[in-house]
Order: structure tokens, then sequence, then C-alpha cells
């Protein structure tokens, strides 16, 4: 099975080196998109070898990054495409365990909290896994899946996948279209256990996301274009919304 690795940065020279050193160990073919980073990241890349580079001239978001990241793939010849993050939340150590998983699934995706794992980073930041909770909670009711991390970057696709999807959020909400399209257009998903790391919890999204109401807000406006985009009514959402009410 041949496999590709993407990895969207931006401002990551903290991490990088490390990650894609230790990428290397499980998958040697690498792909990283390069979000308009303004640090040191851009330096770093141009003196690694052996990997494809995409570069956005600016900051397009972490949707844009991916959907760069899966045009790419789909020019390949490869069987699937790993997607991880580069801030050290995501095991280069697991790719084995999502390419094998994959077997009998189009989507795998990891989740910080379908098992424990001795490495998990305590505290979890509270108004993330608060919201990673009711928006989760609100996918399955609303899409008939059981999802347990609707926000986990760690995913493995296979390219066959990809083809059928059209993912065009650009913001950190695009795995909440990826999910309903997924779900309306037939997709075998499935979920592997992966330890919940945060090294940084006071690491922000930026802009008026850092404000959680704000964010469950957009979230929930991802949730009902891509039910639009699907041709399914939003009214289900609407109420959704109503009975579990801001998240506090």
């Amino acid at each position: 099975m041949k496999s590709l690795t993407a990895i969207p940065v931006y401002n990551e020279e903290r991490h990088l080196e490390k990650v894609l050193s230790e990428v290397r160990r499980y998958c040697p073919n690498i792909l990283v998109v390069n979000d308009g980073s303004t640090d040191g990241t851009g330096e770093l890349l141009a003196r690694q070898k052996d990997l494809s580079l995409i570069t956005h001239a600016h900051n397009r978001g972490y949707g844009a990054a991916l959907q760069s990241a899966f045009q790419f793939a789909l020019g390949q010849d490869c069987d699937v495409l790993i997607t991880m993050d580069c801030d050290g939340q995501h095991e280069p150590g697991r790719i084995p365990v999502l390419l094998e998983a994959i077997h009998d699934a189009d989507i795998v995706s990891g989740s910080r909290y379908l098992r424990d794992f001795r490495q998990n980073s305590l505290p979890t930041p509270q108004d993330r896994q608060q919201i990673n909770a009711i928006v989760t909670a609100e996918l399955n009711e609303l899409l008939g899946l059981n999802l347990t991390d609707a926000f986990c970057g760690f995913k493995a696709y296979r390219q066959s996948a990809l083809g059928r999807l059209s993912i065009t959020e650009p913001g950190w909400g695009m795995p909440l279209q990826l999910w309903v399209q997924a779900a309306r257009r037939g997709l075998r998903i499935k979920e592997v256990g992966v330890p919940r790391l945060y090294l940084d919890p006071t690491r922000a999204f930026g802009g008026v996301l850092d404000d959680a109401g704000a964010r469950l807000a957009y979230y929930r406006r991802v949730i009902a274009a891509a039910l639009a985009e699907e041709q399914e009514p939003c009214a289900e959402l609407l109420a959704l919304s109503c009975r579990r009410g801001p998240c506090r």
C-alpha cells in the first residue's frame, strides 16, 4: 500500500524538523503545505530534501491547506493519504495504526477520546473539550454517526475517497464539512484511538474564534451550510442548537 503523509504548517519552526524526522521513519513520502508562515518555517523547509512542498503566499486557513493536500494527493500514485498536524499533538508512530485500520474503511480518523493513553496530557483545555463534545454529539444525531472526536486532524483517507469529496471550507471548521459529506456520500468511517496531547494549552485559534461561544456558533454554521449543500434541511440542526444552548 503506497501512502503519502501531508502536513499543513503555519509558523511551526519550533516543531518542524523533529516532526519531519519522525514521520520519515514511518512514511518516506511527505508533502508539506506551508500556509503562509511568517516565522522561520520557510527557511527550514528550503533546507529539507526528499519532500514535496506547496507554499501559500498568504495564510489561507487550515481547511484551505488540506484542500491543497487533497488535490496534490489525487494527482499522485498513492493509495492512502495521511494528514497530521505539526505542533507535536500527533505521534508519527501512530501512522501504521491508521494504515492498518483503513483496510475496511474509506476514512480513518484518530480519536483522542476513544480510549485513555498513559501519554495523555493533563489538563485538557476545558473549552475545547466541551465544544468538541457538543459538536460531536450534534453530528452523531444529525448524521447517524458514532464519532467520539469530531476535530482530530490525524486521519487516513483512501485516494478513491478523496475524489468523492468537495471540501470548500477554508477554516478550522473544515472537518465538520468533511463529516457531512462523508456521511451523506456513503463513505465508510472508522475511528482509532490516539493519545490526547496538548503541548501548549494556551495556543489560540486567532481572532474571534478565541471566544468559545463564537467558535461554537461558527462550527454550527459550517454544519448547516454543509447540510444545505447536500440538500438536507437544517431545521433539525436549529432545533438541536436551541435544545443544547450555548457553550459556557
